[in-house]
């Protein structure tokens, strides 16, 4: 739900996100069993839902795969070298198998199974194991619509098709809808653990939104944008994107906001203000939009068309959540 916040006053903010934050190592421990639980519990569900048998992932040191982003371990900035990743469920047992095909294993989840002493060549080595597996087909990440799931380079394509017997080569089919599927769907854990994303988010925003930060008068929109920037990073977080901060006024068009010229106004008594804020933290990101008024002298209170305002679109939010189904458009 959007809020109003009212500022008269300082309004002094619990610091409870501060000492519910983990240390970096809790972090690396933490995300490790969060990944194992997506490897383990969700991808298979996924894969036979999307009715893949087989996901190879190839990606660059340098240049990842935007899945792969999602899936590097906490104590890795990037992919090593040419990384392999191969998930399968065998067609009659259901087993499910991740490995790695890379010079090291893929963190403490994935184990590279590549064998350099008895073979070589990388590439070949692909090729064996998914001749091995027999899948019926092979999802590669080549999208025409989905930036996210088209990160496989046409370099590693082609190394791949060519390594393939031709047999081989008519499976390979797009993951397209399995990739989106891992980068969209939450693990209970990970909702969990979102719901804390969203308190330290909304905690952070009630601090920029009160007198403690923001003199009317004095104080512009941008000041509170770089300010929640440095409350991030003294936190040991990092923003998910750039913040903004913006104000509306009575003597305004309804579409001053978006103008690009609030967001470095001075902030006044009467403004209706703004953000778009959001926090990144186990591997999880919030994108949150809040809304402040600045009191007038001798108000105690936003005046009532504001908060009815906030009613109405409340309303029209639930009305909209209420009707969300699988598989319907917004239409």
């Amino acid at each position: 739900m959007r809020k109003i916040l009212i500022l008269f006053t300082v309004l002094f903010v619990s610091n409870f996100y501060a000492q519910d934050i983990l240390s970096l190592k809790e972090r690396a421990n933490f995300i490790n069993k969060l990944q194992k639980d997506r490897f383990n519990n969700l991808l298979p569900d996924l894969m036979d839902k999307t009715d893949i048998d087989m996901w190879v992932l190839i990606t660059r040191e340098y240049n990842e795969d935007p899945i792969i982003k999602t899936m590097l371990p906490p104590t890795w900035l990037n992919a090593r070298r040419t990384t392999i990743l191969v998930f399968s469920i065998d067609n009659k047992t259901k087993e499910f198998d991740a490995v790695a095909i890379a010079r090291y294993a893929f963190g403490d989840n994935i184990p590279s199974i590549w064998n350099k002493e008895e073979q070589p060549n990388q590439w070949e080595a692909l090729k064996e194991y998914i001749i091995s597996k027999n899948p019926k087909k092979i999802g590669i990440n080549t999208s025409s619509y989905e930036s996210l799931a088209d990160g496989l380079s046409k370099y590693h394509y082609d190394q791949l098709y060519d390594v393939l017997p031709s047999n081989y080569r008519k499976k390979l089919v797009s993951a397209e809808d399995l990739a989106i599927a891992w980068i969209e769907t939450r693990t209970d854990l990970e909702m969990t653990i979102f719901t804390q994303l969203v308190e330290i988010s909304s905690s952070i925003i009630r601090e920029a939104f009160s007198t403690k930060v923001i003199t009317p008068g004095i104080t512009t929109t941008d000041d509170v944008v770089w300010w929640m920037r440095e409350k991030v990073s003294d936190l040991g977080l990092d923003t998910w994107f750039h913040p903004s901060v913006d104000v509306q006024r009575e003597d305004n068009s309804d579409l001053y906001a978006f103008d690009g010229l609030s967001k470095f106004d001075i902030i006044q008594p009467g403004d209706l203000i703004h953000c778009d804020f959001g926090i990144t933290y186990l591997t999880l990101n919030t994108d949150t939009q809040e809304l402040g008024y600045i009191l007038k002298p001798g108000e105690v209170k936003a005046p009532d068309y504001l908060i009815n305002a906030l009613k109405e679109g409340n309303r029209v939010q639930d009305i909209f959540t209420n009707n969300f189904k699988q598989g319907v458009t917004g239409q």
